[in-house]
């Protein structure tokens, strides 16, 4: 493995702007797009659901470049390695050049989507759907009149 710094260009061969050494890992988050909102991933972090090197991490954890953090967002665990720090929310091509997934992740992505292409759509085992008007009333009139006559 080199010591060569990376650093991210823009479109016109340019670093990215708000390039730093060392950054929150909250603000991390929110600029390299994972989250829409610091708070949103602050909150992520307190329910433990953002590791970083294989620890427990707290929003203020200060992340370098070649840290490894595994971010479960739903089913699924996506493991990047940090290669530029920004605190700039960039577009998404930008935010893209800050992280860099794992072959591992890709190939769990990509079991986890054939696995969810194959699988049965919930709303195919509802035989009858949403009653319909007649079907509210016809209920309503049965509730009405099936009155416990035990009172």
């Amino acid at each position: 493995m080199t010591n060569a710094v990376f650093v991210p260009l823009d479109a016109n061969n340019k670093p990215l702007p708000g390039l730093t050494e060392r950054l929150r890992l909250d603000k991390w988050l929110w600029a390299a797009r994972f989250y829409k909102t610091r708070a949103l991933a602050a909150d992520e972090i307190d329910k433990g659901r953002i590791m970083v090197n294989e620890q427990v991490a707290k929003a203020s954890r200060e992340l370098k470049a070649g840290d490894r953090v595994d971010i479960r967002q739903g089913y699924l665990t996506q493991t990047v390695v940090v290669r530029a720090l920004s605190t700039v929310r960039g577009p998404a091509p930008h935010a893209q050049q800050l992280y860099e997934e794992t072959a591992e992740s890709k190939q769990r992505k990509q079991q986890w989507l054939e696995q969810r292409k194959h699988a049965i759509e919930p709303g195919a085992t509802i035989e009858q759907g949403r009653p319909t008007k007649k079907d509210r009333r016809q209920l309503a009139d049965w509730q009405r009149w099936s009155v416990s006559t035990d009172e």
